[in-house]
């Protein structure tokens, strides 16, 4: 197996609707292109929350996965969110996204562990059965401290050495565990890929990781790419400049009182960069309304972040 190469940015694409709350296959793959035109974007990981990928049919997530890969055209990875409940239904579900062209898995944990907790060896045979039935390569997904599903370090350790595992999304949001168990995980496993998705304050770990797996590379790849390059060159005066640049955006996008409304931002900023034409999205999200787009749309021109100048059309 060749290891996807993801040391740089994995934007977390959201997904496009149509007015009427179709799946707008034409506006995904007019997205999808503009993202992988730029040097440094590495995979491209949609049906994720970012993506409202639970919100979508089993029709519907293969067809976007077509969609994806017939858009990218071998570029870059596509690489689809898991997120059945049981294992069985987790590995007949990455089955399915692999015969659609998938490459990779981001790997949810089962949702009843985030109010139940889960039981010791559970998460490692949910990553092995999803490896064992698909073959998509996996990626370790570390939820936040704050929930049940966060797996402490042994468990971590035991997935991240499994066949098949080829990355840790981490999003644990507690630095003195990310300072802990992340050089741990690099000691048991060399060659896995490090990737920080603490969208609302990447600054403390863009010096410890491999790349960013971020819904936010849907609207700032460029900075992205550019604060990815500061932290592997260890300078942290050019880092901070573009997190502090980046910082009225994440403020709009990621301070806001649910982590889901960002999903519904990410839609407005790309409606404001000129990617997609409205921010329709699905319930159960809600429309931010008309006070909390001008404030997203505000933060944009106060970053300097402005419409794209050449979309690229869908063919």
């Amino acid at each position: 197996m060749q290891p996807m190469d993801m040391r740089g940015l994995s934007p977390a694409p959201v997904t496009a609707f149509t007015r009427d709350g179709e799946v707008d296959h034409k506006a995904n793959a007019k997205l999808a292109k503009w993202l992988v035109s730029m040097e440094g974007v590495k995979s491209l990981v949609i049906l994720g929350h970012a993506g409202e990928g639970t919100f979508l049919t089993e029709e519907e997530r293969l067809a976007l996965i077509h969609t994806y890969v017939e858009a990218v055209d071998g570029a870059v990875p596509i690489i689809a969110g898991i997120t059945g409940e049981g294992t069985k239904v987790a590995a007949e579900e990455a089955r399915k996204c692999k015969a659609a062209g998938a490459t990779g898995a981001l790997v949810y944990p089962n949702h009843g562990w985030l109010r139940f907790g889960f039981q010791k060896g559970a998460p490692q045979d949910r990553y092995k059965a999803i490896w064992q039935e698909s073959g998509l390569q996996c990626i370790l997904f570390q939820y936040p401290d704050a929930t049940k599903a966060s797996y402490d370090l042994d468990t971590q350790l035991a997935i991240a050495t499994q066949e098949g595992v080829v990355a840790t999304k981490n999003g644990v949001r507690n630095m003195k565990r990310w300072y802990v168990e992340i050089p741990e995980l690099k000691k048991a496993n060399p060659k896995l890929q490090v990737l920080s998705c603490h969208d609302e304050w990447l600054l403390p770990t863009m010096f410890d990781v491999d790349g960013l797996l971020v819904g936010y590379g849907n609207i700032a790849p460029e900075l992205l790419i550019d604060l990815i390059k500061a932290g592997k060159a260890q300078d942290y005066p050019e880092a901070r400049k573009i997190f502090e640049r980046l910082l009225p955006v994440t403020r709009a996008v990621y301070h806001r009182g649910s982590h889901m409304e960002g999903t519904v931002a990410l839609k407005l900023g790309l409606v404001h960069r000129g990617i997609l034409d409205h921010a329709t999205i699905r319930e159960p999200l809600k429309s931010l309304g008309e006070k909390a787009e001008a404030e997203i749309f505000a933060a944009f021109d106060a970053a300097g972040i402005g419409r794209v100048d050449q979309l690229l059309a869908a063919e």
